[in-house]
């Protein structure tokens, strides 16, 4: 089991307000405005103005998660794109290193980007969106990842499946029905992913529409602390949502400015459904691997209810009825 899913490190009682300030002021840098606690569960970040009224936001690692090997390969990656002028949030160089350590904490300083949320519905911000994933995988084919995990049904599937399983999380009440209906998607995810043996690639990883900004320029990425080898759809598939003729005509325009850079294997859009459902199961997994951080009981006290788990036992249902329709498709000679 990979270090990314075994990892718990609930360190972040440490992680006081004065030690923060004393991390980023061992790189020079003096905050001149208070800290502004930025949406993130995994880790901790904050956004702040120094004293020569520069913005940045400070990112603190969750401890145990990922090895300084994982960490640095991501920031590597994320500078590799950004001298090929693709707008990312790449951490700042400061005294030869981007990944800085300070009383056990390793945490990274970034440059802020401002932008307000990208809109999956906007035509025209999904076109731009397309073209510059498109040019990220582009450059990702060009190399690999040594250090960064896997997205595939082992890593996302069977192992949240083990987890929750020891885990005592489910209900007992629920224990039957909720493991018989994952098991089914899983097994079918798997069957559907099997079949099509896609290529990976170096990939953003959780290329969510809140993981970017619309700037004016256009559209900025963030976040790659999710960055890993995988199929291409993983990095497109979460901007197609709404009905199945929304869904239709976004997937048209996302893929048409993507092959404009990349070219895509329409064999890979059988993956999306399985996709989802992996992400479901891996969510669940995700909530019970972090329960014991006092953060995540505060922020979702409804995991621990079984009316949540009823709602799971209905969503996976759907996703199994819909891992048995036809795929999305591209529309005729695409």
């Amino acid at each position: 089991m990979s270090q990314a899913q075994t990892g718990s490190g609930f360190h972040y009682q440490a992680l006081t307000p004065d030690l923060i300030l004393d991390a980023i002021e061992s790189l020079d840098i003096f905050p001149e405005t208070g800290l502004l606690a930025l949406n993130s569960y995994e880790n901790r970040v904050y956004q702040f103005r120094c004293d020569n009224g520069v913005r940045y936001v400070v990112k603190f690692y969750r401890p145990e998660r990922w090895s300084n090997a994982q960490i640095q390969e991501e920031h590597d990656f994320s500078q590799s794109l950004f001298d090929e002028e693709i707008p990312i949030a790449t951490p700042l160089i400061i005294n030869e290193r981007s990944l800085h350590e300070y009383k056990g904490f390793r945490f990274a300083l970034f440059p802020s980007i401002g932008g307000r949320a990208f809109e999956v519905d906007n035509l025209e911000q999904l076109e731009a969106t397309g073209r510059f994933i498109g040019r990220i995988h582009q450059y990702s084919k060009q190399g690999k990842f040594a250090h960064r995990d896997l997205i595939n049904p082992q890593v996302l599937g069977d192992e949240s499946l083990l987890w929750l399983k020891e885990s005592g999380h489910v209900p007992s009440s629920l224990v039957l029905p909720y493991f018989t209906i994952v098991e089914q998607v899983l097994e079918k995810s798997k069957e559907i992913w099997n079949q099509q043996s896609p290529k990976h690639i170096r990939l953003h990883g959780d290329l969510h529409p809140g993981n970017i900004l619309w700037t004016p320029d256009g559209p900025g990425f963030v976040d790659l602390d999710d960055a890993r080898t995988g199929p291409a759809i993983q990095d497109l598939w979460m901007m197609i949502t709404g009905d199945s003729s929304q869904k239709q005509l976004q997937l048209e325009i996302l893929l048409e400015a993507y092959e404009e850079f990349c070219e895509f294997d329409a064999k890979e859009l059988r993956l999306i459904e399985p996709l989802r459902a992996m992400r479901m199961l891996h969510y669940n997994a995700w909530l019970s691997r972090r329960w014991e951080d006092p953060a995540f009981p505060m922020n979702f006290p409804w995991y621990a209810e079984e009316r949540y788990w009823e709602q799971q036992i209905l969503s996976f249902k759907e996703q199994l009825a819909i891992l048995n329709e036809p795929a999305l498709s591209l529309i005729p000679g695409y």
